[in-house]
Order: C-alpha cells, then structure tokens, then sequence
C-alpha cells in the first residue's frame, strides 16, 4: 500500500518540530525532507509542496500566504497551523468538534488549524452561541493561562536560560494589552459572535499547558446554568472528538493549568454558581492547541481515526 508523502514547511519550529516528532513512527506515511541548505531556498520548497499528498505550513503569516502561492499541484492538500488563513474565504477552520466541521475538513484542499488561545475560547462559547444561549451580540471576556512554550523559540530559550534569567519572568505576565491579539478574529468567526472578547492573555512560568476561562452573568443568558452545561454536553460526547466535558473536575479547589500537558484532548466546565458563571477550557498548547490539533485535521483528511497518534 503507498504511503501518503507529508511535507513540513517550517520544521524547524516549535510546533514544525513537535509535528514531525509525532508523524515519524507511523507506517502509513512518508515525510520528505529538504537538505538545510535549501530549506529557506522557494523552488526547492515549491517542489517539495507539489510532490505532497499533505504539507503542512509551520511558518510565520507572510511565509505562509508565500507558500500558499507556490503550491501548484491541486491534490496537495494544505494544513497551515499560522494565523494567516482562520478566517479566510475557501479555507476550513480546522476545529473538527465543531458542528460541520468534519465535513467541511474531510472535503476540503485548504485547512486552517485555530490559535492555541482561541481554541480554548471557541470550544466554550461556540456550542451556546448555536444554543441560543449566548446571543451573536454579547459582549464577552476571555481569561487565558498559558506555558511559554505557546511563545516560540525566543520565549522557550528566555524562560530556560541558565544564565541571565529576568526575575520577571519568575511571575505570571499578561500581555497582547492593546486589545489586538492575533487570535482575536477568529475568536469571533469561529463562535459567531459579532464582536471578539475583551481577551487577557497571561504567559507564567511553565512549560506546557492551557486554561482559558469565559466568565458570564445568568442575567445576560437566555438560559440557565444547567442549560450551559447541558449544551456543553451535547455538544462534546464522550466517544466523539478530542474534547470532552466534565461534570466536576476538582483538585481540592484549585484547577491546574498544565494538567493536561503531553496530552492531544481538551476538557471543558462549568463552574459557578446560578448568578455567575465560570466556564473553563484545560488542555496543551502544543497539543490541542497546536500540533495535536494538525495531526486530528490530518487523520480526517486521510479517513483514519482522528486519534490515531495522538495522547488522549
């Protein structure tokens, strides 16, 4: 039987890396590969693309759109895990729980795989918003807590470095403070909100793992708390997906951001009480959040178990 060829354009990034590490004990397919000195090099790239049943894009957004624009075959099928194309006419935004998702996945040449941050955002809030719970125009919040891996190279060898180490980095930080984080588009797209959440990042001190909270009032719900979690429910069965709903996850009152780390599922809550509303989000940000979240959109796109090679 032939193998399927996958090409990782941007191996030698974060979740490039985390992608090829995953794939290179399966079988079913072969990875091909450019010689270093030809890896930044557009005609060896371009043919690398065609000769691809599969190629995903682990680049920065304007590397992205560029090897888009190289690929000439119309069989290579094309998972970019950048921002470039989450909201892009003609792509499938690569969050396969979603209601149609799969479909559109397993149908479409141009895959989107979402933001770490706005995964987490899209699995609490999207099911509601279909509900009719959440209407398209309320104004939400997001809190998200995230290890440094999520930031790339740079942040990994800042938080890692053995010498010179800012005392800051110590203690959990918040950023994309101007209100105009990446992620921000497709948080809205994705859910079918009119308007993105007023979003707070926070980047601490540990490696891997994610949890996004969306805090609500029952007064600005059509709907009950036991309506929240009833939707949340149906929505992610327990054989379906990679993202599961728990009834009362508990850790003697406390909720670990990393207690997901090396996993490729997601979890998600709902706390509170019938005036105020916590839901939550845990799960890797490398792995739902990224790489796992590529290798489940690939597995639809070959018509395997979308768990296969994945932790879950």
């Amino acid at each position: 039987m032939s193998k399927t060829r996958i090409f990782i354009d941007g191996s030698a990034g974060t979740t490039g890396l985390r992608i090829r590490e995953r794939l290179a004990a399966r079988e079913d397919l072969e990875l091909l590969a450019l010689p270093e000195e030809r890896r930044k090099d557009p005609a060896a790239r371009a043919e690398a693309l065609d000769a691809a049943d599969v190629a995903f894009l682990c680049l920065p957004d304007a590397a992205a759109v560029e090897a888009v624009s190289l690929v000439r075959s119309e069989s290579t099928a094309i998972i970019d895990t950048s921002t470039a194309h989450r909201t892009a006419p003609g792509w499938a935004y690569g969050f396969p729980e979603l209601a149609g998702a799969r479909d559109r996945i397993r149908a479409s040449r141009r895959i989107a795989n979402p933001g770490c941050h706005a995964s987490g955002f899209v699995a609490l809030v999207a099911p509601l918003v279909r509900a009719g719970i959440v209407r398209p125009d309320a104004r939400l919040c997001c809190f998200s807590l995230t290890g440094y891996t999520g930031g790339g190279k740079k942040m990994i060898a800042e938080y890692e470095a053995a010498e010179g180490r800012s005392p800051l980095l110590a203690a959990p930080r918040q950023y994309g403070l101007g209100q105009s984080h990446k992620h921000l588009p497709e948080m809205a797209a994705a859910t079918g909100l009119e308007s993105p959440p007023a979003f707070c990042p926070v980047v601490a001190d540990f490696p891997c793992g994610m949890e996004v909270t969306v805090p609500l009032f029952a007064r600005d719900l059509r709907g009950t708390r036991a309506d929240v979690a009833d939707a949340l429910r149906a929505a992610y069965p327990a054989d379906s997906g990679l993202v599961r709903f728990a009834d009362a996850p508990d850790e003697g009152g406390f909720l670990a951001a990393g207690a997901f780390a090396g996993r490729d599922d997601m979890q998600v809550a709902v706390f509170g009480n019938d005036e105020r509303i916590l839901l939550v989000s845990r799960f890797d940000n490398l792995g739902k959040g990224a790489s796992g979240a590529a290798i489940q959109n690939l597995n639809l796109l070959l018509g395997a178990d979308e768990r296969t090679g994945l932790v879950c």
